[in-house]
């Protein structure tokens, strides 16, 4: 899973997709050699600009200081600016598709155009339909955590008490940032006629703001700031009345149904990069979902047969595993330890090239566990970036809301779990993804606005698929139950939000079929009904993609087909979407080969 800051019901803030990067960014020498991508990057620069605008945090978590002091104003007033310098862009590079000759820019202007128009047509839907849940304490979270970072140069860190102040309005000029997003929420509300969010939505995430908040004074302390106690706890007060005005006005009136509009779940899948009905999907994967659940049989009886267990049913022995829990941070060691197992794979059977250096791998906190609950990539800054790599984050526990007990996950925590966690996470998984794509110097229109789920968590899906026959016997069952999550995922989002099961029959399946914690099984449930509906149907759809087009290159290019020349074009080309992908196949690599 790709850490993704944003949300879907969000009207003023900037929508930016955070993209994992693993290697220094320093000038690679293939790339600047390479004079199409000067090009498009002087078209893309123009938009790297617009969005550093608009949205200084983002700028600030690129590596640029020069932003770090400054912080986003969520004004109607700077959304309607922002959109029109949207649609100058939108106009400039569409007259420069007449103009230019080289193939991959003329590539990478259509993913802008698609990435702006894409923004725009959201824009324009949530502004005539929503009433927006805007969570405060998510947004100021997001804003400052860049800079409390471990890899962010200690002298930038100091700048993080100033966001606070600006935040919190204390600075000449600026607002509390509670005030202006109170200010654009009833400015929706007094619009008339609109969709008001969903309950379940506010109410699983109001509780935990309460962690989020706590999180930033923790990240203020373990970085030594000065002067950052005072206006914080401003800021805690402006929130937390925030909070209580958003159950009053909001919460009050939010709607009973989580469903989406048929409309904006639409949108979801375009967004996400899946080009078909989501009634399509869904009829793929239960195939697939039988499909897995038959070839886990005879793996999980040679398990039982080996371990002497009592039954042989995938889901039993599922069980038994689940019982080897590794507890506090022993868990690092061991992924660590599968790491380096894994890499003498990819090495051994020639799967892709690895570079030299060691990936990270870490334990969350507990604000970070609240943002991203499950296992995910932690992505430094692609642009300037001074050496800042990607990391590994195994969040543990879900913190509980007051007054409850804390709901356990045991679903990565164990050894036979590691094997594919890592292969998606890590190596040949996302890690290696984003840090070919620097190696290689592949255009700045690739690596930050050709991104979706599907060309991403597609090759993540993949990859666990490319390793998972060199994988101990226990680590391929429950790599098969990973793969059996995807199936489920892209029918209980679909069907969920067409109403055709409930929530009670996703749990059912999820848990005992999938056989996922209680923990793991509620975070994918608010995934397909609240955080991100539709997200989760990417990583089935993007693997579908992926194994279509490797055997069909098999096929047309016979014994002389290379899995490691294969898999490093993929990885060469950035983020391209699967039709993209597919083309560049198609007329670059399959006639090299040949």
């Amino acid at each position: 899973m790709i850490k993704i800051k944003a949300s879907r019901n969000a009207i003023a803030i900037c929508i930016f997709f955070f993209l994992p990067f693993t290697a220094r960014l320093q000038p690679n020498a293939a790339g600047n050699n390479k004079a199409w991508v000067k090009q498009s990057d002087h078209y893309t620069q123009m938009l790297i600009d617009l969005d550093e605008k608009y949205s200084p945090e983002y700028g600030s978590s690129q590596g640029l200081a020069a932003y770090d002091s400054l912080i986003s104003v969520p004004s109607l007033a700077n959304q309607q600016a922002k959109r029109k310098e949207e649609e100058d862009l939108v106009t400039e590079y569409t007259a420069a598709l007449q103009n230019e000759k080289e193939a991959p820019v003329l590539q990478d202007l259509q993913i802008l155009i698609h990435h702006l128009k894409l923004d725009l047509h959201r824009q324009d839907y949530a502004q005539a339909h929503r009433v927006p849940f805007l969570n405060a304490a998510s947004t100021i979270y997001e804003g400052l955590e860049s800079l409390l970072d471990d890899q962010t140069a200690p002298d930038r860190r100091q700048a993080a008490v100033t966001r606070i102040k600006k935040y919190a309005g204390l600075e000449a000029g600026y607002r509390p940032t509670t005030l202006i997003l109170q200010e654009r929420v009833e400015q929706q509300i007094s619009a008339g006629n609109m969709i008001f969010p969903s309950r379940q939505e506010m109410e699983v995430e109001l509780p935990r703001n309460a962690s989020i908040i706590s999180g930033i004074a923790d990240l203020c302390k373990k970085y030594g700031l000065t002067g950052w106690e005072a206006p914080y706890e401003q800021l805690k007060k402006q929130v937390a009345d925030y909070d209580q005005w958003t159950r009053d006005q909001v919460l009050s009136k939010a709607r009973a149904d989580y469903r989406l509009p048929p409309e904006e779940y639409a949108l979801q899948f375009e967004n996400y990069g899946i080009d078909i009905p989501p009634a399509e999907i869904a009829k793929m994967a239960h195939a697939a979902f039988s499909e897995i659940q038959s070839e886990m049989k005879p793996i999980a009886a040679q398990i039982a047969k080996k371990r002497h267990l009592s039954s042989g049913d995938y889901r039993s022995v599922m069980r038994e595993l689940k019982k080897e829990q590794i507890h506090g941070d022993s868990i690092i060691p061991l992924y660590e330890q599968h790491l380096k197992d894994i890499e003498a794979v990819i090495r051994k059977h020639q799967i892709v090239t690895l570079p030299d250096r060691p990936a990270i791998i870490r334990l969350a906190t507990a604000a970070e566990t609240a943002q991203q609950p499950a296992p995910h990539m932690q992505p430094p800054p692609f642009l300037n970036n001074t050496g800042q790599r990607g990391v590994f984050v195994l969040p543990l526990n879900m913190p509980p809301a007051a007054g409850e007990k804390t709901d356990q996950y045991d679903d990565f925590t164990f050894d036979a779990a590691s094997w594919t966690i890592i292969a998606h996470e890590a190596r040949p998984g996302h890690e290696l993804q984003f840090d070919k794509m620097v190696e290689e110097g592949v255009s700045r229109a690739r690596a930050l606005y050709a991104f979706n789920s599907t060309n991403v968590e597609g090759w993540g899906l993949y990859s666990e698929y490319i390793i998972r026959p060199y994988m101990p016997l226990e680590g391929r069952l429950v790599s098969l139950d990973y793969f059996l999550l995807r199936a489920a995922r892209a029918f209980l989002d679909p069907e969920l939000q067409a109403g055709t099961i409930t929530e009670k029959q996703a749990y059912d399946v999820l848990m005992n079929d999938v056989m996922q914690s209680h923990a793991f099984a509620q975070e994918e449930v608010e995934r397909f009904t609240l955080r991100a509906p539709g997200q989760a149907n990417s990583y089935f759809y993007g693997f579908t993609k992926m194994i279509a087009l490797r055997k069909e290159t098999e096929k047309a290019l016979g014994n002389k087909f290379s899995a490691l020349h294969f898999h490093d074009f993929i990885l060469s080309q950035g983020l391209l979407p699967p039709a993209l992908i597919r083309q560049a196949v198609e007329k670059e690599f399959i006639p090299a080969e040949k």
